[in-house]
């Protein structure tokens, strides 16, 4: 199974020199602990090869791997509704008065903490890749929200750590357009048969294509009436299949034969080593050769296109700003 399958790029800045040591005890500051009884959510560093005690940050071939636990509990809003309409008649009933909107909402948050302890659990762990050398942050989420937590953190955790998301001198949806206009992929990568186009105009009208040839007139033509790419199938050096956004989120990655991904055999710690540096090592030089398609990249403090200059993620302004396409979906655990 491999270890990133949707992932969002991040620039860390060069002065961050922190060591594995200093890491460690930085993120130790911030390990995760269960909710408790009446806690709606908690959140913090684990052990990314999930033995209880073991090191929050491993090194894989120079490559640090950490692992970020949400893990969060939430009464159904259906019931919390019912027992406050139940609540409110008994009040009604008894003292001849409708609760006003202010004991209400009094009323709802005392039944939400009545019923947490009774609430199913969810968690969700997030892998989170740092490579020091080429100062480059991946972290394996489609999700906005939660990348912004996960930076976040780091930034709480890490003395000195900032980074912003890497921006590039063309336009995703530009360099898409232009590549199934003229069939003509960057080299290295082939165009697959997925792909999303998107009206800019009133009409907002979208076509999906799926398992469907894209070098076809039909393509070509909705692109020259005005329709953008929004995500894009592709491969890279036979290696490495994955779908590019107009937000520059590298999602639905899959290792191709020949990667050695899923290496059969061993412990499950010589698994964990071996999806890692498999993951690592590919992605290690096709983000690269994206990026370089993409006409390399912009100044470290660029802002996204069309927005406003947005400062890198540091300890006084620990936000980030992610990829607009990210899509809201689980991230499963590896």
């Amino acid at each position: 199974m491999s270890v990133f399958k949707n992932v969002i790029v991040y620039r860390i800045e060069p002065a961050w020199s922190q060591t594995l040591a200093e890491a460690e005890e930085g993120l130790g500051k911030l390990r995760f602990e269960p909710c408790g009884p009446s806690q709606e959510k908690s959140a913090g560093w684990v052990e990314p090869r999930g033995e209880a005690n073991g090191p929050l940050v491993e090194s894989i071939d120079g490559q640090w791997l950490v692992e970020y636990m949400i893990e969060s509990k939430a009464v159904p809003g259906s019931v919390v509704r019912r027992k406050l309409d139940e609540r409110c008649a008994q009040i009604e009933a008894t003292t001849g008065r409708k609760p006003g909107k202010k004991e209400k909402k009094e009323l709802k948050e005392d039944i939400t903490l009545e019923l947490l302890p009774m609430a199913f659990t969810r968690s969700a762990r997030v892998a989170v890749w740092i490579d020091k050398a080429e100062n480059r942050l991946v972290i394996n989420s489609g999700n906005a929200a939660r990348a912004d937590e996960v930076v976040t953190s780091l930034v709480k955790s890490l003395d000195g750590f900032a980074v912003a998301l890497i921006n590039t001198q063309i336009e995703p949806a530009a360099a898409m357009a232009n590549w199934l206009l003229t069939q003509e992929p960057p080299a290295g990568f082939t165009i697959d048969r997925e792909c999303e186009l998107k009206a800019s105009d009133e009409s907002k009208a979208v076509v999906r294509y799926a398992k469907h040839p894209l070098d076809i007139e039909e393509v070509k033509q909705h692109i020259t009436d005005g329709k953008r790419p929004t995500r894009l199938a592709m491969t890279w050096d036979d290696r490495v299949s994955f779908e590019l956004t107009q937000g520059m989120l590298i999602r639905k990655i899959v290792f191709l034969e020949g990667t050695g991904d899923g290496a059969a055999g061993g412990k499950k710690e010589d698994n964990f080593d071996a999806d890692v540096a498999i993951a690592t090592g590919e992605l290690g030089q096709m983000v690269p050769a994206l990026l370089d398609a993409l006409g390399g990249e912009a100044a470290f403090s660029a802002a996204l296109p069309d927005e406003t200059p947005k400062p890198a993620a540091s300890a006084s302004t620990p936000t980030t700003t992610t990829p607009a396409d990210a899509v809201e979906e689980e991230d499963a655990p590896f």
